[in-house]
Order: C-alpha cells, then structure tokens, then sequence
C-alpha cells in the first residue's frame, strides 16, 4: 500500500528510462489496484509487464472491494501476486482461498505469482521445508500441468520481509530446490520449466548473491522496489549475474 495514483505513474515512467537498455530479463510492476489503469498507459510501449497486488476468484457479484481476473486484464494486466504473506497472515487468507485465486487466474490467462514462505519460529524448529512444500502443494492442487509454466513461486521468508534482514543465499537455494521436488512429485519434468524466485529484502547489494545461485531464477522485490533507482539496480543486477552464468 505505497504509492497514490500520479507517484506510480512518476516513479514508473523513471524505471522505464532507466531499464531502457535491459535485455534478457523479464520485468514487472505491480502497483496498487487504483494506479494499474495509469501504469498499464505508461507501459505500452515498454519491456516492463503489468501485475496487481491480488485479486478475487469469483468473477462478478456482491464482493465488495474486491478485484476480479477481467477488470485485470482489460487494464492490460499480465501478473497477479496470490498468496503474499501478508494476506495470509494480516488477512487471513486460507491455502484454499489461494488455490481458488489460482485457478481463476490460470482460467482467465492471468500468470500468478504464488508467495510461499515461514515463520521465524518455524524456520528455528526446522520446519521450513515442510511448511513451503504444504503451501505449494495446496496452492497448486487441481492445476492441469500444462498451465504450471504459467505459474511463478516466490519464497518469501515471512521473518525477511520488510525486516531488512535476508536468508542466506544458500539457505534460499537450498528451499527452492525443495519447491522445486515438489513440482516433480506433482508433475514430473516440469520443476526445471517453472520459475521460482526468492523476496525478501531483496537489494541492489545482496541479489547478486541470490542471481548466483543456480536454483534462484529471479527475485520479488518489496521495499527496494519503490524507487526507481533502487528497483533498477536490481534489475541490472540480475542481467549481469545471467550473463555470467
């Protein structure tokens, strides 16, 4: 919840000059749902995709305040984050209402990006593993396998966000390639084809650490992101980093 209508659409129209030159690298804002329509104008003519923050599954009815997949895509929206922690742990969203936001999306050609992540004393009691592959599991049951590429996991760790503090890159690897086992149990050749992300006090300083690592393939950047030089330095980041893979 940052940023008022006319701030995304100056910050934006900064980031798109400075990612001007970027190529290999896929990119995407998503903004607050009442500055998508005057993000989504700036954007026609650029490498940077449009996402919102969620969204509903129902697709009309008496939701009040809430979102639906077609009012998304009309406004050229290409990305819908599902499953942030926050919603989960300030809103109470369910891993049943997630997957419901999954398929909804995946039925209207919307790609999710599906937040998985732990709790700090989850991680101290060893349980991090266990409480991601759940997640990834709920959040994917019922989805045909065809779609999975369409589908994008960010491990979050829920005791890395907006702390300024980071798991190790190591440590970021080693649960992705547990999300990664899981893909295979669920669909089998298709846990290479998926991307999954790490977030988290993501920054111009650190991802280069996370990029290095060959399980990580991008990042969901939280508050480094609200600027547009800081933003653009990840995204420069990640270039170099895939370059020298």
């Amino acid at each position: 919840m940052n940023k008022t209508p006319a701030e995304a659409r100056e910050m934006v129209s900064e980031l798109k000059e400075l990612v001007a030159e970027v190529a290999d690298v896929d990119m995407a804002v998503c903004p607050p749902a009442v500055a998508l329509a005057g993000v989504s104008e700036l954007l026609q003519d650029s490498k940077v995709s449009l996402g919102a923050q969620n969204m509903h599954w129902e697709s009309s009815g008496a939701f009040t305040g809430e979102i639906s997949a077609a009012m998304l895509k009309e406004l050229g929206v290409e990305y819908v984050i599902l499953g942030h922690s926050e919603r989960r742990e300030i809103f109470k969203e369910t891993d049943q209402e997630v997957n419901r936001k999954v398929q909804k999306a995946l039925q209207e050609g919307l790609k999710p990006i599906i937040c998985v992540g732990e709790t700090l004393a989850e991680r101290e009691n060893g349980k991090t593993k266990d409480k991601v592959s759940f997640q990834v599991k709920a959040a994917l049951a019922g989805v045909a396998e065809d779609k999975l590429t369409d589908v994008t996991i960010a491990y979050e760790p829920l005791w890395a966000i907006g702390t300024g503090e980071s798991a190790s890159a190591e440590d970021a690897a080693d649960t992705i390639a547990a999300i990664r086992e899981v893909i295979a149990e669920i669909a089998p050749g298709k846990e290479e084809e998926m991307r999954i992300q790490y977030g988290g006090s993501v920054k111009p300083h650190n991802i280069a650490e996370f990029i290095a690592e060959e399980e990580i393939d991008g990042a969901l950047v939280g508050g480094a992101s609200l600027e547009a030089e800081s933003f653009a330095g990840v995204i420069k980041k990640c270039q170099q980093e895939d370059q020298n893979r």
